[in-house]
């Protein structure tokens, strides 16, 4: 398993040197749209270098929490070439893993505040009996066979760029995991839509998953054994990256805690992964807001990413 951070592509040398003290050499990069082109990419795989640090996986926001792409709308095609193209600038710069979220509303959260498990600190809080009460978006509802037949479109025209550019796709589930959101359904809100999705796609080596743990967790049941999941997912080998993170309670109603502070032992999980021989990378996807004056988001992520590494090698040891 390889331990890594995720980083947007506007990152300084200043926080690299960081990264680099945490003993962390592999990272998840969030391109911003400027910086989706080959150039770009290619002067900040240079500049992570110098700090020992690889990009395995990167992803651009409006490229793949496409709404024109996951909702149908007329420019989808347009849209599918410039995820297309950003794909093969992935594939050029030797960065095998390109993650996407079927989510054209992004992350749904009823507020980012201090609650009962943060410990004073500002976290992500979802509750969906409020969320519910919400309107539908995007002008109209959006039912189950139309959001799979739009993913079904999009991977017959990404896929075979994919298997060109020798770049895998890795799908992120909805986040909070529940039937619909804001009107529009979800695509993956649990294990057997993951199973659907990789039956579509004829079970091409080019489609795996962001196995994330937060996810699972917040479904709890209703999304899957999580750890008949991990064993199963990572021996058919569809778990390209994992995200590592716990919560307070599963829905209706969850706060992103530290990994030592939710319902879900967070050890065993990371016994299991161990133990399924998963050797892909694993990073904390969410860490507290942090303020500035004591770090910023950066410190608290690695805080949460220090644990983390404590726990694999916890695991590693007691393998042996």
């Amino acid at each position: 398993m390889k331990v890594q951070i995720p980083l947007s592509s506007n990152v300084t040398d200043e926080q690299l040197q960081f990264i680099r003290e945490l003993g962390v050499s592999y990272a998840a990069v969030t391109f911003a749209y400027q910086h989706a082109n080959y150039d770009s990419v290619a002067r900040l795989q240079e500049r992570m270098a110098k700090y020992d640090i690889t990009i395995t996986d990167g992803g651009c926001n409006e490229l793949f929490k496409c709404a024109s792409i996951h909702l149908g709308n007329e420019d989808r095609d347009q849209a599918i070439d410039r995820y297309n193209d950003f794909t093969r600038v992935l594939g050029k710069a030797g960065i095998s893993i390109g993650f996407i979220a079927w989510q054209p509303n992004g992350i749904i959260r009823t507020q980012r505040g201090v609650g009962r498990h943060t410990r004073g600190a500002v976290s992500a809080i979802a509750n969906m009996e409020e969320i519910a009460l919400r309107p539908v978006a995007n002008g109209r509802e959006y039912g189950e066979e139309e959001i799979w037949a739009n993913f079904k479109y999009f991977l017959e025209k990404a896929l075979p760029v994919c298997q060109e550019a020798n770049v895998k796709i890795a799908l992120h589930p909805n986040d909070p995991p529940v039937e619909s959101l804001l009107g529009v359904h979800s695509l993956i809100y649990n294990s057997e839509c993951f199973r659907k999705a990789f039956a579509i796609a004829g079970n091409s080596p080019y489609l795996g998953m962001k196995l994330c743990i937060g996810c699972w967790l917040e479904g709890k049941d209703m999304f899957g054994n999580i750890m008949d999941d991990i064993m199963e997912f990572v021996k058919a080998d569809k778990v390209l990256s994992v995200h590592f993170r716990n919560v307070s309670s599963p829905l209706p109603y969850f706060e992103e805690t530290l990994a030592e502070d939710g319902y879900a032992d967070m050890y065993a999980i990371m016994k299991q992964l161990v133990h399924s021989g998963y050797k892909g990378v694993i990073s904390v996807d969410h860490a507290f807001f942090s303020t500035d004056v004591v770090g910023g988001y950066l410190t608290s992520l690695g805080c949460s990413t220090m644990y983390m590494k404590g726990l694999f090698h916890a695991a590693n040891i007691e393998k042996k």
